[in-house]
């Protein structure tokens, strides 16, 4: 069953199954308008702006704005990998997505490096991951070395 991660003015986060979505008490008033009744507490609420790439969307409810953000289960995943989209210029740090071994690092500390430059090979299910890096920058620091063994959500690298 897909899930879904509402998070409201950056600073609630609501989770929802596909299905508690379809039981919504919402009607279309109008393009972008809908009356909503939960709790039999009627709402007027318009999407005022969206943003369908980042699943972002500004919502009117009774004349008080919500930035609302929707994340599914692949983008949870994602972002758990350090992975996110439209946010890679901010990546100050590379972490293991998953439990693996150093088999090559491409990078020394100190080094200019180059959006998709090859910074660090990881084995892990009989598969050899290459992290490239998600933007211009400045090794910082290297948390491990060839032949290290790294848990999920190791620190790898980190950017100045």
């Amino acid at each position: 069953m897909s899930n879904y991660k509402v998070t409201v003015n950056d600073s609630f986060q609501f989770d929802f199954e596909k299905d508690s979505v379809f039981e919504l008490d919402a009607i279309r008033t109008g393009t972008k308008e809908f009356h909503v009744l939960q709790q039999n507490i009627p709402y007027k609420a318009e999407i005022t702006t969206s943003d369908f790439n980042h699943k972002c969307y500004t919502v009117r409810v009774n004349n008080t704005n919500y930035t609302v953000k929707i994340s599914n289960s692949l983008d949870i995943l994602i972002k758990e990998m350090g992975f996110e989209m439209g946010s890679t210029k901010q990546v100050n740090a590379i972490k293991a997505p998953m439990p693996g071994l150093i088999l090559e690092i491409n990078v020394t500390v100190g080094q200019s490096v180059k959006e998709n430059d090859n910074l660090i090979i990881l084995g892990a299910m009989k598969m050899e991951n290459s992290f490239l890096s998600p933007r211009d920058g400045i090794i910082k620091s290297i948390s491990v070395s060839k032949g290290d063994v790294v848990d999920k959500g190791q620190l790898l690298i980190e950017f100045e």
